[in-house]
């Protein structure tokens, strides 16, 4: 096993001015499951290639271990890639899928044999040994894929968007198989997704990446309390954190009639966020004019619009906005009541409102 570690690396795509990856440092330790997550055309699926050898590095260096591989070939860094497809060869059996690589690199047949059944008791494939892709279902290939990585007993697993094609039920069930299994290897893995929420259920660490450049890198749980700037709070959380821009009134931040004490660097505005379950219900405070609830059974959620139009959305560009408010499920509201909330100061979150960074 190895730890990765990227020193000030860039990728700048022939024809462009703006690097895909912008001077990324980033420690993954050895053993780790480390997730890379952000929106589409953040740099994460580019970062990853880099450190396989698919993409060229512009600036700075790349190491697994105490090896230096930022010009090292592909095959010669140890690494083992599972990709968004699952590249099975339709011809060939699960056992000869997974045992290929190794026949490739001259592996002796009793070793690979023995590599392929350990394999796939791991991923509970010994009764398909014999099948061939086509009479597997999408989740039961994409465990084949990820038997053909484990059985090179690589020092990193390398995994892009594995479980983008497989359908809503499936992918839960299978993010928590590939956590657990990785724990149980104990293999240094750095996984891309753009989905948060599989982010946080299966890191140890999540790395948020915005316009090629690192935004922070922490326990899903840091990230989640401790957002490092309102891109991050924004991005983490389902639903998503309420980012909201309230002018600053003797040393307060006023949405409607709720008023937050905010430090004195704050400013003439102040970015206010606060998630979902961060509202209470109260008599007086924040007016919201509900517009859809979700009944969720153990939970509901309110979505709706500033009852005071002078309150906005922090992000000017996000037309249909909304307002988002943990309820109690029993005794939701009715599209086109108003409900007041209050906040907790424990609750609040404060950036700036020009920079976005955290006060």
């Amino acid at each position: 096993m190895a730890s990765v570690t990227f020193e000030a690396a860039s990728r700048i795509y022939p024809g462009t001015t703006a690097p895909a990856v912008d001077k990324l440092n980033l420690v993954v330790n050895d053993g780790e499951f480390l997730v890379l997550v952000g929106p589409s055309g953040c740099g994460k699926s580019t970062s990853l290639r880099m450190l396989a050898g698919l993409e060229e590095i512009d600036a700075g260096r790349i190491l697994i271990g105490d090896k230096d591989v930022t010009n090292v070939a592909p095959k010669d860094r140890d690494i083992a890639m599972v990709f968004q497809s699952y590249a099975l060869y339709p011809h060939m059996t699960v056992a000869e899928n997974m045992g290929f690589a190794l026949k490739i690199a001259g592996v002796a047949k009793d070793e690979r044999d023995k590599r392929v059944r350990d394999a796939a008791k791991l991923l509970d494939l010994e009764p398909y040994l014999d099948r061939k892709p086509k009479a597997l279902s999408g989740g039961q290939r994409q465990r084949v894929a990820m038997g053909r990585a484990i059985v090179r007993e690589p020092q990193v697993f390398l995994m892009d968007e594995p479980l983008s094609n497989l359908d809503a039920k499936l992918r839960v069930a299978t993010r928590t198989q590939i956590a657990a299994l990785q724990r149980r290897l104990g293999i240094t893995t750095v996984y891309v997704t753009h989905d948060q929420v599989e982010a946080m259920t299966m890191g140890d660490r999540v790395a948020v990446l915005k316009d090629g450049l690192l935004q922070q890198v922490d326990t899903p749980r840091n990230l989640y309390d401790n957002p490092a700037n309102a891109f991050v709070a924004g991005f983490i959380g389902s639903p998503a954190m309420n980012l909201l821009t309230a002018p600053v009134v003797g040393g307060k931040a006023k949405l409607g009639n709720l008023e937050i004490a905010v430090p004195a660097s704050a400013g003439e505005s102040v970015t206010v966020g606060i998630r979902p379950e961060g509202f209470a219900p109260a008599s007086a405070g924040f007016d919201v004019l509900v517009e859809v609830v979700e009944e969720l059974g153990s939970d509901a959620f309110v979505y709706g619009k500033p009852a005071d139009s002078s309150v906005k959305f922090a992000n000017a560009t996000d037309e249909g906005a909304q307002v988002i408010v943990r309820w109690d499920p029993k005794n939701p509201p009715r599209a086109g009541q108003t409900i007041t909330v209050s906040a907790n100061q424990s609750a609040v979150h404060l950036f700036n409102a020009t920079t976005g960074e955290r006060l």
